[in-house]
């Protein structure tokens, strides 16, 4: 039986504190989304003010930046709000991360520092996603232990 079948289960999981671990998750997602936002503002601050190569490319990527920003701060709030759809939306946003702190890593600059502060975020987000318990405080059942629904 769903929680929309059941609102007093879905009561029982309100009226319970959130976990601390979900909310660190939703901390770590939110702090990426920002992170998002800000970078991109610069990019495009820095694209109007400076003399790039290619301004119409510098603003489009600033702009880019802050949409790709909406994915995680959703996802974010749907944490903090213990909506299950958020998940997938914050693992996905650590898969992605990943592999931009390897590029970052593999710079010869400041990049690097950004590229380690980067990983540590996404493998300890990505541990507080899988962890029983923020999976049970989203109400996310594992193969073989979801109900037979009608």
């Amino acid at each position: 039986m769903s929680s929309a079948q059941n609102p007093a289960s879905e009561a029982a999981e309100e009226a319970s504190p959130r976990p601390v671990r979900l909310t660190a998750a939703a901390a770590l997602t939110a702090l990426e989304g920002l992170a998002l936002v800000v970078g991109g503002a610069w990019v495009a601050v820095l694209g109007l003010t400076g003399h790039p190569d290619d301004r119409q490319q510098a603003v489009t990527g600033g702009v880019t930046l802050i949409v790709l920003a909406l994915l995680p701060l959703l996802a974010a709030r749907g944490l903090l709000g213990r909506r299950s759809w958020s998940r997938g939306p914050a693992l996905i946003t650590q898969i992605i991360a990943l592999p931009v702190a390897y590029n970052l890593l593999q710079a010869d600059s400041m990049a690097i520092p950004a590229g380690i502060a980067l990983a540590v975020v996404a493998v300890a987000a990505l541990v507080l996603l899988v962890n029983a318990e923020t999976t049970r405080a989203l109400g996310i059942r594992g193969p073989g232990n979801a109900q037979d629904q009608k």
